[in-house]
């Protein structure tokens, strides 16, 4: 893994290379094409990916949210429950549900119409509770254990935005302004997560044989508010 300064290093040889073509087509093919010009391979696991600094990447122009980290609720039989209860014909007409939606803390979503469910937070936890407020099956998160994954995950972070053109396969970066982030406090976290700041997008599908498919459960942020997260910000290219 690089190091901090390596990684600076990288970025700076980076930018002055003017644009680049990506190396994927679509969302992800900014963190792509950023990770391979770096020398960085692609990974999923939940530390960061240089030795202690997360890098995470976005288009200038993008309004869509950053991924701060993925963890699916518990209990292992969450996913199911949500599936059973909020989901709804996938579009591939398989036959098979899905459910795909953003929820906060603030008020009750709604799917396809119906009465959804909101993001409740307690001493110990947090909890997808729904309109009913049934307590049996309720979906959650420790607090302890996203504490621990957040801190593990962002001891800090080199946050690097690139210019765009072009679109799909021909689409190009620069990357020319990056930022260090760090001073993550947990508490911070949960007053973003209450306040709505950060919001938790449900992923899920199902497998032919009914089982469900975690396509990435996330806590997420808008770029312009990603900064909230950490007390300490710096532009370092």
């Amino acid at each position: 893994m690089q190091t901090y300064s390596e990684l600076l290093e990288g970025l700076k040889k980076i930018k002055k290379q003017g644009f680049v073509k990506t190396h994927r087509t679509g969302n992800t093919g900014i963190g792509k094409t950023l990770e391979d010009l770096l020398g960085i391979e692609e990974n999923n696991f939940a530390g960061p990916d240089g030795e202690l600094t997360e890098l995470k990447s976005a288009r200038k122009s993008a309004k869509s949210m950053l991924t701060l980290f993925t963890k699916s609720p518990l209990p292992k039989s969450a996913n199911s429950t949500l599936l059973q209860k909020y989901g709804y014909a996938s579009k591939k007409e398989n036959g098979n549900k899905e459910l795909h939606t953003t929820v906060n803390a603030i008020s009750f979503n709604t799917l396809k119409g119906k009465p959804g469910f909101k993001i409740g937070i307690k001493t110990d936890r947090i909890e997808i509770i729904g309109q009913d407020k049934k307590e049996s099956d309720v979906p959650y998160w420790d607090k302890e254990t996203l504490k621990d994954r957040f801190e593990t995950k962002y001891h800090q972070l080199l946050y690097v935005k690139a210019d765009s053109r072009g679109k799909g396969e021909d689409e190009e970066f620069h990357f020319n302004e990056a930022y260090l982030l760090h001073g993550f406090d947990f508490n911070n976290f949960i007053k973003l997560l209450t306040e709505g700041t950060i919001l938790v997008d449900i992923r899920i599908g199902q497998y032919s044989d009914g089982r469900p498919h975690d396509h990435g459960t996330g806590f997420r942020v808008f770029p312009d508010k990603l900064d909230l997260c950490f007390s300490n910000r710096q532009r370092v290219v």
